[in-house]
């Protein structure tokens, strides 16, 4: 009996060590899948996946790449937490937004490499002085996309919308800070106006243009102008890029009396937790090879000035996608307008999409 007592106590510390020897892998195991994975939040379609597998492969780091679709939502999710984003990439607006609700994390600089890569006219932006937040990935501008097979006279400015030759025949990028912006702009103001004078004129000026608004959808646009289904588009360059190397029909104008000039930098939201792995991805896409790759692949201009040296020929040239020195000092960068006034852009251009002359 009592060797049956010693012999069943030694199964219950075999199972118990065992147990213990189970807790202890499946503690291991989770410790060291939270450290062998990167959380990316972007943009949809917004970075080369084969970019990615690089990456994966390079650092033995494991990418979950999750998107958003808007500044707001991604900032919705960062604010809530319960979600791990070891990287993040905001508009410039956000970015100012986020720091000053310490929703980032300040970057430090003695763990990233080729900040030296990037064109100094990109650093040190309103939004984010010093850089202590971002680093940037991507920058680019609003414009008009036309089709030459469809319109008359092609256009120049944004007033020319406005001709009777687009009815129902121009597509809206569905952003309201897009579309206020291009009202203002239209009228000689600026794009970041709080002046409520300018935005009650720009608001009956776009109430003129809904005769020739055939609709305002986000990602839908490109579709639309490659399938040749509407004449033109007010859009961002890098959904132009696209649509243009698609459809030879299609052309890109900047209008020359001034639109947005943005930027998408890369930040460490609050709610990461896989620092090492963050700057990895920061230094792995400030190398010159890789953001040059990126930039073909995606379309948008790189602020990486050796990527560009990397790029062919015929991207470089064309003054659309990167427009001289001189025809970016006409351009404005969002600024962080404030939860009062964002409000008002918001409302206004609701109703803009709801009013039907």
């Amino acid at each position: 009996m009592k060797r049956l007592v010693y012999f069943i106590g030694g199964i219950i510390a075999i199972i118990a060590l065992l147990g213990g020897l189970s807790v202890k892998l499946s503690a291991d195991k989770g410790s060291s899948g939270i450290n062998n994975q990167l959380t990316i939040y972007n943009w949809g379609d917004y970075i080369d996946e084969a970019l990615l597998r690089q990456f994966e492969k390079e650092t033995g780091y494991k990418v979950n790449y999750v998107t958003f679709d808007s500044n707001e939502a991604m900032y919705t999710k960062v604010k809530q937490g319960g979600t791990t984003y070891d990287i993040a990439i905001p508009s410039e607006y956000m970015i100012d937004k986020m720091k000053s609700e310490k929703l980032l994390y300040p970057l430090d600089y003695s763990k990233i490499k080729g900040l030296k890569n990037i064109d100094p006219k990109f650093l040190d932006q309103p939004f984010d002085r010093e850089n202590k937040y971002s680093v940037p990935y991507f920058w680019g501008t609003l414009g008009i996309v036309y089709n030459d097979k469809l319109v008359k006279t092609p256009p120049a400015h944004w007033k020319d919308l406005w001709s009777p030759d687009y009815k129902d025949n121009l597509m809206l990028i569905d952003g309201a800070r897009e579309i206020i912006g291009m009202g203002l702009n239209e009228q000689g103001s600026s794009l970041n106006s709080k002046d409520m004078g300018q935005l009650n004129q720009a608001y009956d000026r776009l109430k003129d243009l809904t005769p020739n608004i055939k609709a305002v959808v986000a990602d839908e646009i490109k579709q639309y102008m490659i399938n040749n289904e509407a004449a033109a588009a007010v859009t961002f360059s890098g959904e132009a890029s696209e649509m243009v190397s698609q459809n030879k029909d299609l052309h890109y104008v900047v209008p020359s009396e001034g639109s947005n000039l943005w930027f998408d930098n890369i930040v460490i939201p609050k709610t990461a937790k896989n620092f090492t792995a963050a700057y990895a991805f920061i230094n792995f896409m400030l190398t010159p090879k890789h953001a040059a790759q990126n930039a073909e692949y995606v379309g948008y201009a790189t602020p990486n000035a050796a990527a560009k040296k990397l790029l062919p020929k015929d991207i470089l040239e064309d003054k659309a996608f990167y427009p001289s020195d001189q025809a970016m000092k006409n351009l404005e960068v969002y600024k962080n307008l404030g939860p009062e006034y964002l409000g008002i852009y918001n409302d206004l251009f609701l109703s803009i999409k709801m009013y039907r002359k």
